[in-house]
């Protein structure tokens, strides 16, 4: 079942049962970045993180690319803070306040076409990324002599090694998809007219787990990025005990042995308590 619901036009949300597809909408400038992009992504994952009926995201572009990065057209002071002109759509306006890691569900960034300086860096804020056979894929800021941002130095070192990493930031280069994908840059690439499809049936593969139990791997797995294994296994433990008491559990549990699907009754964005993971 699909429906829609209202999302600033540079934004907009379509849900496929318990999927909510989240697309950016300026197709006509190949989805380029500006505020509209950055404050409807950041509605739209603030409401998908809250609604309960939700249980994984997709973000993928609308037309033929996902996004071709900011857009240059306010001229050559478009990412100075301190410009007193367009000043709703200077730097900081366009930069996101909500962002995938912080969703406590899984999501998926669907890349088709050119994903672009910060279409680059976005999509590695998401869990899983993805790609159509015709993605384009460049983190390009020193070629215009700018800095990747969003984390991007410590994240894509970890995603694709540190060597790769280095190629991709300080050499600014496009890359097709097979080479994103042999690099684990993607997990997988699809022809184009299926990748939405493919994106949506691993949302929904994904949505069969505990949601309580997925935000709290979900927690884990992202502060894990700058703790050792000994802090990991610390802070891992008393979430473990936390949610081998929760309702979830025992109905997984009874699930599992009485061979029936699961009816998971909690919200990950109310019943998980953020004090387990300071």
């Amino acid at each position: 079942m699909k429906h829609s619901k209202a999302a600033p036009d540079a934004v907009t949300v379509d849900y496929v049962d318990s999927i909510a597809v989240v697309r950016l909408n300026r197709p006509d400038r190949l989805n380029a970045w500006n505020h509209e992009i950055s404050s409807g992504l950041d509605t739209a994952l603030l409401d998908c993180s809250e609604d309960p009926k939700v249980r994984a995201v997709v973000i993928t572009g609308a037309g033929r690319a996902f996004c071709a990065g900011a857009d240059l057209s306010g001229g050559s002071d478009t990412f100075d803070r301190d410009r007193n002109r367009d000043v709703q759509d200077n730097s900081a306006a366009r930069t996101p306040k909500m962002l995938p890691h912080q969703v406590p569900k899984p999501v998926i960034a669907a890349i088709n076409g050119a994903a672009v300086g910060v279409g680059a860096t976005y999509p590695l804020l998401c869990d899983i990324r993805v790609a159509a056979k015709s993605a384009r894929i460049g983190f390009v800021f020193n070629r215009i002599g700018m800095l990747p941002e969003l984390g991007s130095h410590t994240l894509l070192p970890r995603v694709v090694g540190f060597s790769n990493a280095s190629q991709l930031l300080m050499g600014a280069e496009l890359i097709d998809a097979e080479d994103a994908l042999s690099m684990g840059l993607v997990s997988s690439v699809h022809p184009d007219g299926d990748l939405l499809d493919e994106a949506i049936e691993l949302a929904l593969r994904m949505s069969a787990a505990a949601p309580v139990s997925v935000a709290a791997t979900k927690k884990l797995l992202w502060k894990g990025l700058s703790l050792s294994w000994d802090e990991m296994h610390r802070l891992e433990e008393p979430v473990f005990q936390w949610v081998g008491r929760q309702p979830d559990s025992v109905e997984g549990i009874n699930a599992f042995l009485e061979k029936r699907p699961a009816n998971w009754t909690m919200n990950p964005s109310q019943d998980l308590p953020k004090e387990l993971f300071d």
